[in-house]
């Protein structure tokens, strides 16, 4: 082709792309210059309005509010319907999924005193206000009083960024918000069912019903169907997400057979996912990535796309009813964070974050006053005057979070503990790739957040001829930890060493990186010795456990730790006088609540007060409780009380230290004789290194085994005398 030729054909490009550009109308209808449009106001927006200190939620609201039908018509209502419904659902799946279950259920009573003042009091003023100022009927009394009590999480995202979400002023927010938005809709169902005759006993009963299988299905059916398949499917992190989404939808689509809005559904199925969906784990790295980045922005941009300012201009009667209902909704839902924290005494920081969080009306809201106007209840003017409700009420309830938010997060970091002097580092040595990933979630779920140190994963090559090829296998293997690992957003920091035997490797890494947590993992071995002994190493962890004196944790994982549904802690006797008990018992409060599960503590009595008085110096609220233990040797009661779903952990001792008692040479053979398909963790606590006083004497040379041996034999012979005599 000539050179001449080739210009025309540029040309010819050119000119098509002219053409396609003019002729393009408004509002647009390809779906795909609208989804780039509205990607293109996603990214841009919030950068934008960042330099300005406003919040990212408004510029969304505002981008929305120009490219709308109110607007500049460039898209038209209903193009992104599906991606705004599917971003609220999100928003409340969301609120339930990041709700502190353990927080949830010991403030469930001030979520509900909450909820009841953020209805009852907009009802209750709302119901004077539009029966003896704006004259309305009875029937549109009731509706418009009733949005007045619902409100939308538009600003949770906000809460989220700003990590506040555990506080316990957000828990109660988001626990009152799933309150009210429920009584709301049910009032909803009952005007629209009295509005169309239909309001009989049949109505009555067939609501009640039908609510009750709903809660059943979501609440009882929907874990054990979710614990099933993360256990059914391990690895297939795709699978993870769509299975999760895919519930969410379903959720929703059965709540509004059930008579209520969607939204419940999928607040419900984040309540149900709860303890199956660890905070730090990679799937909720991925749900709160697709959320925040997709569906959440097209529901505000939505919401945005409702608000018509022009309603303001079309008389006094218009703009009369706008003011009077955007002071009426912004005044009561204040009211009820006023008296929410003279109630429990909150500080006026979280007052403002209830209110910020509680104040914005967008969906529930435009639903109940659509199917009023549909419904011939209200008039345009109610309609006009809710948009600018929802406008006003949408950048109040952001600012307020913003600036209230910052200041509680400043706030709790303040209130925190002073760090460690020495910050916590945890190294994982790996050999075998198929337990790479269970022991870094492992690692990742009792690190601290806070802490500003990496994860260690740690390859031990011997020093051998093979150790080159060794060493590009090893290179491998890492590469999916750090993979892995940012799926978590976590930092790791890769450790490869060469050394002579694979014992002294764990051990220089251990005293070169200052590690204070030694997580390791092992495989099937020939004997019951080597197999709960050896590790991954054969029978190095001997080796290891005698100049390794921090905290050490010997996993045998078979299921996620996300499916357990228990945690079974067992305590020796005199465990808690040892050097790292604090360490690692703080360390198992937040595996529990990672993994969702509550935490039952096998001890005696002296080791329980020494839990509790831990418990409350320390404000932890994890969900625990006790079972007495006084000795080791009533061990296997746990066979009773534990199900193949839970993880039992058991506290061990070096031979010499304080707590080491003979019996614990044979609970490794226990553990693997009766529970062999359960989660399994034997701990070696952080304890004083021990020094040989003379030449050529061992740690083991010193031990009390043969005595202690002797005391158990003489204990089990009383134990059986004594029941002799009972008889």
């Amino acid at each position: 082709m000539t050179l001449t030729g080739r210009y025309t054909d540029k040309n010819r490009i050119y000119m098509k792309g002219l053409v396609l550009l003019m002729n393009i109308t408004l509002p647009l209808k390809d779906p795909i210059p609208i989804f780039s449009l509205v990607l293109f106001i996603i990214l841009l927006a919030p950068i934008i309005l960042r330099k300005f200190r406003i919040p990212s939620i408004i510029g969304l609201i505002i981008a929305g509010m120009l490219i709308g039908d109110n607007g500049f018509k460039i898209i038209e209502k209903g193009s992104i319907d599906l991606f705004s419904k599917a971003g609220l659902l999100y928003i409340m799946f969301l609120a339930g999924l990041e709700l502190d279950m353990t927080e949830f259920r010991k403030n469930r009573y001030r979520s509900m005193v909450f909820g009841g003042f953020t209805f009852l009091i907009p009802l209750l003023m709302g119901f004077v206000v539009c029966r003896y100022v704006l004259q309305f009927n009875f029937m549109a009394t009731l509706l418009v009083s009733s949005m007045f009590a619902t409100h939308t999480l538009v600003a949770y995202p906000l809460a989220s960024r700003l990590g506040i979400t555990k506080n316990e002023a957000v828990t109660v927010a988001v626990g009152g918000t799933i309150i009210t938005d429920t009584l709301v809709l049910l009032i909803l169902a009952i005007i629209t069912g009295a509005q169309a005759g239909n309001l009989n006993t049949y109505f009555w009963v067939k609501l009640g019903i039908s609510l009750t299988i709903f809660a059943l299905i979501i609440l009882w059916l929907m874990p054990m169907l979710g614990r099933w398949f993360f256990k059914k499917i391990k690895d297939d992190k795709t699978s993870h997400f769509i299975f999760v989404l895919a519930l969410v939808f379903a959720s929703a689509f059965l709540a509004e057979l059930a008579g209520v809005e969607g939204i419940i559904g999928a607040f419900l199925a984040g309540l149900a996912l709860n303890q199956l969906i660890p905070h730090t784990s990679p799937l909720m790295n991925r749900i709160e990535f697709v959320g925040n980045a997709l569906f959440i922005p097209f529901f505000l941009i939505s919401v945005g796309m409702l608000v018509d300012l022009r309603v303001l201009l079309k008389g006094p009667e218009a703009l009369m009813i706008a003011g009077t209902l955007t002071v009426m909704a912004l005044s009561s839902k204040w009211l009820a964070a006023f008296f929410t924290q003279l109630s429990f005494k909150y500080t006026p920081t979280q007052r403002n974050v209830i209110f910020g969080l509680s104040s914005a009306h967008a969906a529930a809201t435009i639903a109940v006053i659509l199917i009023g106007y549909n419904m011939g209840i209200v008039d345009e003017n109610v309609l006009n005057g809710t948009v600018v409700l929802i406008l006003i009420t949408c950048l109040t309830g952001s600012f307020v979070t913003e600036n209230a938010g910052r200041r509680l997060a400043i706030q709790e970091i303040e209130n925190k503990p002073a760090p460690q002097e020495q910050p916590e580092r945890i190294l994982v040595p790996v050999s075998n790739p198929d337990k790479l990933e269970a022991l870094l979630d492992f690692a990742v779920m009792i690190k601290d957040s806070n802490a500003p140190t990496p994860i260690y994963p740690l390859a031990v090559v011997q020093d051998d001829a093979e150790a080159k090829e060794k060493i590009h296998l090893t290179n491998k293997m890492m590469e999916k930890a750090v993979i892995h690992a940012a799926a978590t957003e976590s930092e790791v920091q890769v450790v490869t060493r060469i050394d002579l035997n694979v014992s002294d490797g764990i051990t220089r890494a251990t005293k070169e990186l200052l590690i204070t947590d030694l997580i390791l993992g092992w495989t099937d071995k020939t004997s019951t010795t080597d197999r709960w002994l050896g590790n991954i190493f054969g029978t190095t962890l001997d080796n290891v456990l005698q100049r390794v004196w921090e905290t050490v944790y010997v996993c045998n994982f078979h299921t996620p730790l996300n499916t357990t549904k228990k945690m079974v802690l067992v305590l020796p006797p005199n465990t808690a006088y040892e050097l790292g008990f604090m360490h690692y018992l703080q360390k198992l409060f937040m595996l529990s609540k990672q993994a969702g599960a509550r935490l039952v503590i096998y001890c005696d009595a002296k080791t329980q007060s020494i839990v509790q008085a831990y418990a409350e110096q320390t404000k932890n609220n994890a969900d625990f409780s006790f079972r007495q233990l006084d000795g080791l040797d009533d061990f296997l009661i746990l066979s009773k009380e534990v199900s193949a779903d839970d993880l039992i952990v058991v506290v061990t001792a070096r031979k010499s230290t304080l707590s080491y008692n003979a019996y614990m040479d044979s609970i490794p053979a226990k553990l693997e004789r009766h529970f062999k398909d359960n989660n399994v963790i034997l701990l070696y606590p952080e304890q004083r290194e021990f020094d040989a006083l003379e030449a050529g004497l061992q740690p083991e040379d010193l031990t009390l085994a043969p005595i202690q041996e002797q005391i158990a034999n003489l204990n089990k012979l009383g134990k059986a005398v004594k029941r002799i005599f009972k008889k």
